[in-house]
């Protein structure tokens, strides 16, 4: 069965993370998508990962983690020529993505305006630091500025380290998480209506959408948040605890829970001491309460003690690093990271599926990231260029 956006096509000129990350998740749904690049050396990404001889090649692990399965055309959008390569593909296209600065599309002409003018029913997607307007909406931004304005710093770490910033671009990813959300609700609309959208999207407001809980303690109960390191302000013993030979990541939230972790710890005379008996008087000891339950733990290994709890219904975890959990047998059986065939190249490109399966259909990229340009020739041959043209195009550095 044909993936759930199939013959969508989709523009994406969008560079780096947020932008890239949203149309990426698009073309997982089985969307054309298009990446619309600047000759001069294209996506910043493509120079960016820890694979130095790749990066040099311009396929750098960066690009090729939200790029896979898209296709590549080159295109100078401040030449008239290229604007108007631009208007030709939107065209026939039902959705276009670009992160730049607010006012940089109005300034080529390119805005949501102009081009539904072109099609109108263009679903038009714009991410950027903090919207199209507002008093902060001409700022530059990337993920550890929106990290830290948004708040998001300020409650990682705990009182000695914090404010701290997530350890992967958090901001820009959900900026794009948000933006593909977007986009599939206004495809919708725009098959029923023959009508497209713009669509504002605000890293420091998605940001803030994703952190409910603390935004709504304080908005509705006055009470700000603090950094409080490993431990969950809604519940204790939940956290991260020491064992005989590694960390461990327990989540006893409900009383039941609770109860079975100090049996099984061996300590049942911890769920009747007063300090402890209820929800509340847990979090007001936790600290205490943590003593206890790690003096027990040093018994045995983190592995030990996860198998224990977790066939026991308390929720446990080892806490394991990146390239521990990629190798991790689950991971493998339900075919998370998959392994793209490059021509020319003796190694594969290996990149991840979309985080959930379908009962039909493959959310995984088909193709390997595109290298620079590499379907200009075949798109511009498509809108009626003939080689001649595609030549003196190049010659022009129009692509």
């Amino acid at each position: 069965m044909a993936l759930p956006l199939a013959g969508v096509k989709v523009l994406d000129l969008s560079n780096v993370l947020a932008g890239p990350f949203c149309a990426y998740q698009l073309a997982l749904m089985g969307a054309d998508v298009t990446k619309v690049e600047n000759p001069d050396g294209g996506d910043l990404a493509r120079r960016l990962g820890a694979d130095k001889d790749a990066a040099a090649r311009q396929m750098g692990a960066s690009f090729v983690a939200v790029n896979a399965g898209k296709r590549s055309l080159t295109l100078n959008l401040k030449d008239p020529r290229g604007k108007a390569i631009l208007k030709d593909l939107v065209a026939s296209s039902d959705v276009l993505v670009e992160n730049f600065r607010p006012g940089v599309m109005t300034r080529l002409g390119l805005d949501f305006d102009a081009l539904r003018e072109v099609n109108p029913r263009l679903v038009y997607c714009a991410i950027s630091g903090f919207g199209a307007d507002g008093e902060l909406s001409s700022r530059p931004a990337y993920d550890q500025i929106i990290q830290g304005i948004s708040g998001v710093m300020s409650v990682t770490g705990d009182a000695q380290s914090a404010p701290l910033r997530v350890g992967y671009p958090v901001s820009d990813t959900v900026g794009g998480l948000t933006a593909a959300f977007a986009i599939c609700a206004a495809l919708l609309d725009a098959r029923t209506t023959g009508q497209g959208r713009m669509l504002d999207v605000s890293m420091l407001e998605a940001t803030l959408a994703t952190m409910g809980w603390v935004v709504s303690n304080y908005l509705n109960a006055g009470v700000a948040p603090v950094p409080m390191g490993n431990e969950n302000f809604t519940a204790a013993p939940s956290g991260t605890f020491r064992t005989g030979d590694g960390l461990l990541n327990i989540a006893a939230n409900e009383t039941r829970q609770f109860v079975s972790l100090c049996s099984l710890i061996g300590r049942p005379d911890i769920a009747d001491d007063p300090r402890f008996a209820q929800r509340d008087t847990r979090k007001q000891n936790r600290h205490a309460l943590k003593a206890e339950i790690e003096a027990a733990l040093a018994q045995d290994s983190a592995a030990n003690w996860e198998t224990k709890l977790v066939a026991s219904g308390v929720p446990a975890g080892r806490v394991m690093s990146v390239p521990d959990v990629l190798a991790h047998p689950h991971l493998a059986s339900r075919e998370f990271v998959r392994e793209l065939s490059v021509p020319g190249e003796a190694q594969p490109q290996r990149v991840t599926r979309a985080g959930f399966r379908l009962s039909d259909g493959d959310a995984a990229p088909g193709a390997p990231a595109p290298s620079l340009g590499a379907d200009t020739q075949v798109l511009l041959a498509g809108l009626g260029y003939d080689d001649a043209a595609i030549d003196g195009l190049r010659a022009d550095g129009v692509i």
